[in-house]
């Protein structure tokens, strides 16, 4: 799993086996390990709710919760995405973005897409 933090928006990407796990377990987990042991954890998580997506911090852990259905209806269809916008308490806007993961249209060396989601512009156009 990928996770792109810019200023205020979240975005996380998942390949075709984290999508399949997220869907069937409920949730997918990542980590970045630092120096002297600290780490964060970022996690994407589908919850038994009907409220939009919801982001949590606490405790070295960044949590995405997505309702299970919404999860669902994302994963089985060609649906790339899943937006949400979360008003804060002073008045900004958290942005998140849950997403599938394409392969490049240009291979990058080094780069290991074998399980990343079939590019819809393949053959089309490079990055």
């Amino acid at each position: 799993m990928k996770l792109r933090i810019r200023d205020n928006s979240l975005r996380f990407r998942l390949t075709q086996s984290e999508v399949d796990t997220l869907r069937m377990r409920g949730i997918v987990k990542s980590t970045v390990n630092f120096p002297g042991g600290a780490k964060i954890d970022y996690v994407v998580e589908g919850v038994s709710s009907d409220v939009d997506a919801t982001a949590i911090f606490a405790k070295n852990r960044i949590e995405l919760r997505i309702p299970k259905a919404t999860v669902n209806e994302w994963a089985d269809s060609n649906q790339v995405s899943i937006k949400s916008d979360e008003t804060l308490d002073d008045d900004n806007v958290l942005t998140l973005l849950l997403e599938k993961d394409f392969a490049c249209l240009a291979p990058r060396e080094g780069e290991d897409e074998s399980d990343m989601f079939p590019h819809p512009n393949d053959g089309q156009e490079t990055c």
